[in-house]
């Protein structure tokens, strides 16, 4: 990548110099300076030099004289100084009309630059060019075989100190690049002026900048093989402007404060298939809005004093944030990233998010993220063609081209890719201590012909559709978090009947934690959906999902999928007058929180709002002034207690023996009862759903133990906004067989109602 340079000018190194008398200031300064043949300095001026060490900085010539060269576009004058006590080394004097100045020093010592602008400002400033090579060896060779365990503390901007001097660090990857500068308000965004050197075969570009501090706005300005320039956020930016701006800003590098130890000490058993986990997904910027203040979103303060009370009250184990990473087009609700290491600047700063994972975990709340590996936008500033050439993607559209998205397919056979996701999938867990990550759209990632026509995908090497790169990945991720971080979680959402998701990896399975139960989803909403007198010929529908229930570790999604693009709220979608909708949606959910497997609610599922969700709004929070809707409220609270209250709900979520079937074949009524265990010796918690609008009087099921039965839970209690029928707080069982159980429970069975009993 190096241009050609005068065979006079050598690289400086103290090391190196001859051993011989000093000369004498007059000597110096009466040699004359020797200058860089006139197509590398024309190069260098003209901005598309790609190796600026070789030209500026200080220098050693033939008559071992310190020369100092500079590119100062738009100095009048230049002058060195000491670093130490401010007294002068030597003029650079201009030798070219683009600002490249030159000189000797009369004395071998570091040194600043006293620049005179011709606006008339005077700067006094370490140079860059200064300072020798940053990223190690190792730091390299890793890089450029794609296994940094540390790869956002190594490439990105870190201010820092070097040599007792204050500055950032920069380091990008871009392998094909023929120049890489950094710029920013420091240098008019001139990409002649801090214009980086390349290292190594791993295709990195580093530059120390003194003076630059957190805060600061910066990008990378690109020149391309064929000459074009192009500006570019940083892909390893720890914090970045607010959108619509696209520059990225160097980070704090101060460590972040927790006080979390207790937390994450327990995390692993918090977050382990036998807990309890009961999920409160939500979009950060329409959870709440402050109408008084121009309806604005709230900030991570805000939200740490708001929502973490909120949800530690409704009984949710977690909370997951659609993806927080920044995201140009708000429309994309995050699944549109471009900072894959970058908190939104819509919140606030990135300690502040820091700050509000702290006070969730201090209320006992896990924080799980949406995290996007899957695709990402073509936005200029991006990621896409980010050096001239298909680094991050494909450069084949058969398989770096996501038609549904109108997003590029990351490269995951590249090692260098695969290392800038681990990457950003370990800062999130290890910097932010969050505790876990649901994959977004696994299910493209696993099949090459995904939403794709005949002749539209090229098949992998054996002539199949499975993605084998991706596949590896997420087998590779799943590895790492495991053993970087102890007990956080990863979640897939995929929709397909792909073996193993959530199998261990030695097993030959992906090695997910959980994996969304999509078709659970869509079998049980068309049920619901479904008038009640067809229900009937729809029963299966509610019953088929435990033919597979424990072919994996499911969680049960209520997602905001559900309710956008027209398909209205969940209350919505119920059959029947208002009476009827909330009583079906009540029964639902009394249906779901006793059904095997963890639960996730998209936020206004628990008020039952009636308004499709809409990212430039807001839950309808005043609709608690109505006393269905609290009660409703209500509801998701006791449901979410009981749930963690009661181990038979939750321990045995993936495994055959914490279920057992009581009715699966009243599809005539419309009735279902199944048992929950958690050891056959313990009480277990039996689960009667009528999903019609019929009460069913003298109702007998058999069950397992004798003695009296308590209700645990009635969605039909006047405290939910239900008719308040049931079974006056229990029922003693007798000795008339039914279910394969010598004792039995004669029940009335509210309408559009799920009980829960437990014996006592």
């Amino acid at each position: 990548m190096a241009s050609s340079r005068s065979s006079t000018i050598h690289t400086f190194a103290r090391s190196s110099r001859a051993a011989e008398a000093p000369m004498a200031s007059d000597q110096i300064l009466s040699l004359p300076v020797p200058l860089p043949e006139i197509g590398a300095l024309e190069s260098l001026v003209q901005g598309w030099h790609g190796d600026p060490f070789a030209l500026l900085g200080p220098h050693r010539d033939e008559h071992a004289r310190v020369l100092v060269s500079a590119l100062l576009p738009g100095a009048l004058a230049v002058h060195a100084i000491a670093r130490r006590d401010g007294s002068a080394l030597g003029e650079l004097k201009q030798r070219h009309p683009h600002g490249y100045f030159i000189g000797p020093l009369t004395r071998d010592e570091p040194y600043r630059l006293r620049i005179q602008w011709q606006n008339g400002a005077m700067q006094i400033a370490d140079d860059a060019y200064a300072f020798g090579p940053l990223l190690s060896e190792q730091d390299l060779e890793r890089l450029a075989d794609g296994r940094h365990p540390h790869y956002a503390d190594t490439l990105g901007a870190h201010a820092t100190t070097i040599d007792s001097i204050a500055g950032t660090r920069f380091a990008v990857w871009a392998p094909n690049a023929r120049r890489v500068s950094v710029i920013g308000d420091f240098n008019s965004w001139d990409g002649r002026r801090h214009a980086m050197r390349m290292r190594h075969r791993a295709g990195v570009w580093e530059l120390f900048i003194p003076g630059i501090v957190a805060g600061t706005v910066y990008k990378y300005e690109v020149l391309t093989r064929d000459g074009t320039r192009v500006d570019k956020a940083d892909p390893v930016a720890r914090a970045s402007e607010l959108p619509p701006s696209t520059a990225s800003v160097v980070g704090d590098p101060r460590p972040l404060r927790w006080s979390d130890d207790t937390w994450m000490a327990q995390r692993k058993q918090r977050q382990a298939a036998n807990a309890p986990l009961s999920v409160y997904e939500m979009h950060t910027g329409s959870w709440l809005r402050i109408s008084e203040d121009g309806g604005r979103s709230l900030d991570w303060n805000e939200l740490a004093d708001r929502l973490v009370p909120y949800v530690a009250d409704m009984g949710f184990t977690h909370i997951e944030l659609m993806p927080i990473m920044e995201h140009p087009f708000y429309g994309s609700w995050g699944y549109q990233p471009l900072g894959l290491f970058s908190p939104t600047a819509r919140h606030g700063r990135p300690e502040d998010f820091g700050h509000f994972v702290d006070r969730c975990h201090a209320a006992g709340i896990g924080v799980l993220l949406d995290w996007v590996p899957a695709h990402f936008p073509s936005d200029r500033h991006g990621l896409a063609q980010f050096d001239g050439s298909a680094c991050y993607e494909h450069g084949n559209p058969l398989e770096g081209f996501h038609k549904d998205w109108n997003t590029l397919i990351y490269n995951l056979g590249r090692n260098e890719v695969r290392n800038f996701l681990f990457g950003s999938a370990i800062e999130w867990l290890e910097r932010y201590h969050v505790d876990g990550l649901r994959v977004d759209a696994v299910a493209s990632m696993l099949y090459r012909d995904y939403s794709r026509k005949a002749g539209e995908w090229i098949p992998n090497r054996y002539g199949g559709r499975e993605n084998l790169e991706a596949i590896d990945f997420l087998r590779d991720l799943n590895r790492l978090v495991t053993e970087r971080c102890p007990g956080a979680v990863v979640i897939a959402e995929e929709s397909t009947a792909f073996p193993q998701v959530s199998g261990a990896v030695e097993h030959g399975g992906l090695g997910f934690n959980y994996k969304w139960n999509m078709g659970w989803m869509h079998d049980t909403l068309h049920f619901m959906e479904t008038d009640t007198i067809y229900r009937r010929w729809h029963y299966d529908s509610m019953t088929f999902g435990l033919i597979y229930a424990f072919s994996e570790r499911f969680m049960l999604p209520l997602s905001h999928d559900e309710v956008v693009y027209g398909k209205g709220s969940l209350i919505g979608k119920m059959p029947g007058d208002p009476w009827q909708k909330f009583a079906n949606l009540r029964a639902y959910y009394g249906f779901m929180w006793a059904h095997p497997g963890k639960k996730l609610m998209f936020m206004g599922g628990e008020i039952a709002q009636w308004r499709e969700w809409n990212h430039d709004g807001s839950i309808e929070w005043d609709l608690l002034d109505q006393p269905m809707h609290r009660g409703m409220q209500r509801l998701v609270r006791d449901l979410n207690h009981h749930y963690a209250a009661q181990s038979a709900l939750h321990a045995k979520d993936s495994e055959p023996a914490g279920f057992d079937w009581a009715v699966a074949n009243d599809a005539e009524s419309s009735v279902l009862a199944f048992l929950r265990w958690d050891s056959r010796d313990a009480a277990p918690v039996l689960a009667i759903s009528n999903l019609t609008p019929v009460a069913r009087r003298g109702y007998r099921i058999g069950v397992p133990q004798a003695g009296y039965w308590r209700e645990l839970l009635n969605t039909d209690a006047a405290m939910y906004g239900g008719s308040n029928q049931g079974n006056n707080g229990g029922v003693h069982s007798d000795a008339g067989g039914a279910h394969g159980h010598a004792q039995s429970l004669v029940l009335d069975l509210p309408p559009l109602a799920t009980l829960w009993l437990m014996p006592s």
